[in-house]
């Protein structure tokens, strides 16, 4: 099992900067966890924004994010990190952090976290 709590979101300018935070809580520490980063914007899916594997060695972006936000991980306070600069308006979203014991599937899902970009 495993439990997350984000924070950090809130309401910014275009351009500006926000970092969100993630506290996971693990049971099995057998597991090497992949963590992630999604977004749900009012009325569309659920999409990845990126994610990141154990080590902090291997990450993936979504192209709509590349060269913006930075997903970073430290494993001693088990927090992961989604540094998000040059935010646009279609930012604006709710932000899930996820776990999952492969790259492929997330098995657990934080509550999420609002952001809101003013034009």
């Amino acid at each position: 099992q495993v439990q997350l709590v984000e924070s950090g979101g809130g309401l910014v300018h275009a351009g500006g900067s926000l970092r969100l935070s993630c506290r996971f809580s693990i049971q099995d520490f057998n597991v090497l966890y992949v963590m992630g980063w999604f977004r749900q914007a009012p009325g569309q899916e659920r999409d990845v924004v990126g994610k990141i594997n154990f080590s902090g060695g291997s990450t993936y972006y979504a192209d709509s994010v590349k060269g913006r936000f930075t997903i970073s991980r430290d494993n001693a306070k088990n927090t992961v990190y989604l540094q998000m600069n040059s935010l646009r308006p279609e930012d604006t979203a709710v932000y899930y952090c996820a776990a999952g014991d492969n790259w492929e599937y997330m098995n657990y899902w934080g509550k999420g976290t609002l952001v809101t970009v003013s034009s």
